[in-house]
């Protein structure tokens, strides 16, 4: 009879489901100064805080970080979010002798005008609507839409995060596989694994035609923190491995050690000193050829039977 030890620890369930991997939903830039397109980015390069996105007639469109677009432009006398937002971008790049905060100064137009130097603007003091393109962080540039020469009052470009991430849209049957911090492992097309973590679950869910049948769907996102792991893929379908269910400190024995009872259920074949007694035992999860078992004649290190 071959045997196996009851052990003590957390079986973990999982399920397969697709995704994608790549930089995130693109987001495209209207331009809303006047003028002429004189320089564009390439595709695929990474702009940062502060650097230029694209020049009209010879001056630079620059990325700032912000959740929210300015909307009017800034000059001393100003209040709002959006100073204070404009602020601790001119703060993070150096610039002082204001307080970031939501008035825009005398001395803010002072920075101001210290900013504009350096990017070769007119040195006004006021921030002119359009001058700058907001994003959460670094932004890596996708599609470019414009070319040189075109009028800058229309589609630029596209923009998209510039940390890979993998996007699974998850069946609305399926979201008890989500949880925003918990583990996910992400197989990339050479079946290298790589370790994640959902992010966001999305709040709106999308219904989709399949062969005629309705599939709802929620975007699921899972970070990579090391990306280096993901090699050079910029864009690639994945498999995405989600915990199902998850049981802590359980008693836990390979399937093949169950017996089927005559009454019902399910024992284990205690091996004692050479002696072999069956236990009725209750089972709960399954998971990865094994399954946890309860019942007061188990313990662990117990040896049991197995099925050879």
């Amino acid at each position: 009879m071959h045997t196996a030890k009851i052990t003590k620890g957390t079986l973990t369930a999982t399920e397969d489901v697709d995704g994608t991997l790549g930089f995130g939903d693109p987001v495209t830039v209207n331009g809303r100064i006047q003028g002429t397109v004189t320089a564009l980015p390439a595709e695929g390069a990474t702009v940062k805080r502060g650097e230029a996105m694209y020049r009209v007639d010879g001056r630079p469109v620059v990325l700032f970080y912000a959740t929210a677009p300015f909307y009017r432009p800034l000059r001393p006398g100003d209040e709002g979010a959006d100073v204070t937002a404009f602020e601790a971008n001119l703060a993070a790049l150096g610039y002082k002798g204001f307080t970031a905060d939501d008035e825009y100064t005398g001395a803010t137009a002072d920075a101001v005008r210290d900013w504009q130097h350096d990017l070769g603007l007119e040195e006004t003091g006021t921030v002119e609507l359009g001058r700058i393109v907001v994003a959460p962080d670094a932004v890596r540039i996708g599609e470019v839409k414009a070319h040189l020469g075109d009028g800058a009052a229309a589609p630029i470009l596209q923009w998209t995060g510039s940390t890979r991430l993998v996007t699974v849209q998850l069946d609305v049957t399926e979201q008890r596989l989500a949880a925003v911090g918990a583990a996910a492992s992400v197989k990339l097309p050479d079946d290298t694994v790589v370790e994640g973590k959902i992010s966001a679950i999305g709040a709106v869910a999308t219904a989709t035609v399949v062969n005629n049948q309705t599939k709802v769907t929620v975007d699921v996102t899972v970070t990579v923190a090391d990306q280096a792991k993901l090699g050079t893929y910029d864009a690639a379908p994945v498999t995405v491995t989600l915990v199902s269910q998850q049981r802590a400190n359980v008693l836990v024995v390979p399937v093949s050690a169950l017996v089927a009872l005559a009454e019902g259920g399910y024992g284990l074949q205690l091996v004692t000193d050479g002696v072999t007694r069956t236990v009725a035992v209750q089972t709960g999860l399954f998971a990865s050829g094994k399954v946890e078992v309860a019942g007061p004649d188990l313990a662990e290190g117990l040896t049991v039977g197995v099925a050879g």
